[in-house]
């Protein structure tokens, strides 16, 4: 893929089985599905098989719409409801722990290192797990926030992103949360003006990505040093930028990609960064 040449390796059909989440696997052999079903699937690619995995018995949840794969390839992490987070082997597909937060969750995410993931709830509230204890060793008020909706922490663990409903994305050190209750963020973004759904960070951690899927054109891209916002994107003239549904970038920040809620997967090239 490099925006002239996007060859199609194979299409894949799952009847009665709408897709509301798929990432690959750390290693990219696998490409784990999400449903509105209680079970979920994952594409094999180096066989060319759908596998199915069937619902965890005692877990109660009525879908697997939501979940993210942790970096180190350790665990999938399935948002459950009641503030349940279904932690899952990675390898196995097997369920490992259940983790608890009041409330209900509004995003997960793990640090690069699969050894902490923070989670974030309707009720404002961020918590950090320690997985190799599976303990929360902290928890902190995300200042100023009416219901939490996404997080995202930086590929050099220096940041940490908290997006809420009212739009604000705070911007958080996270050294300096694990040690307040209340901790001030770096930055309060207020460009968006709807629930912030989406953040990703790239992975130089220089540039976070954010994105609402309650208005047209609402993404927006943050110089992370200067913690400033991109005056240049999206461009005025971009018709194909209709609402945002998700987004991300490639392995090495050379190329940015919005998913839209017209179908399309619109791939912008960062010139800043060489490689893909």
């Amino acid at each position: 893929v490099d925006g002239k040449n996007n060859p199609k390796i194979q299409s894949i059909f799952l009847e009665n089985y709408p897709i509301y989440s798929a990432h690959f696997s750390a290693n990219g052999e696998e490409v784990i599905m999400g449903s509105k079903h209680k079970g979920f699937h994952y594409y094999d690619m180096m066989v060319g098989k759908m596998i199915s995995v069937p619902p965890v018995k005692g877990l109660g949840e009525v879908n697997m719409k939501r979940f993210v794969v942790s970096p180190d390839g350790r665990f999938i992490a399935f948002i459950g409801s009641y503030g349940n987070i279904h932690l899952l082997s990675a390898k196995s597909k097997e369920w490992i722990f259940t983790q608890k937060m009041n409330g209900s969750v509004g995003g997960v995410c793990f640090s690069q290192d699969g050894s902490t993931m923070y989670s974030y709830g309707d009720d404002g509230d961020v918590y950090i797990w320690d997985m190799k204890t599976r303990d929360c060793i902290h928890r902190f008020i995300d200042d100023g926030c009416t219901k939490g909706m996404s997080i995202a922490v930086s590929h050099d663990h220096n940041f940490l992103a908290c997006g809420s409903y009212s739009g604000v994305v705070n911007i958080y050190e996270p050294s300096v949360c694990l040690k307040s209750r209340s901790p001030k963020p770096l930055k309060a973004l207020l460009n968006l003006t709807t629930p912030c759904t989406n953040l990703v960070f790239n992975s130089t951690s220089e540039i976070l990505a954010m994105c609402s899927d309650s208005a047209e054109r609402a993404v927006k891209l943050v110089h992370v040093p200067s913690q400033t916002v991109f005056s240049n994107f999206p461009d005025r003239l971009d018709a194909k930028l209709r609402i945002p549904l998700c987004m991300d970038f490639s392995r090495n920040s050379g190329y940015f990609t919005v998913g839209t809620n017209k179908g399309l997967a619109l791939l912008y090239r960062v010139k800043h960064y060489s490689n893909y």
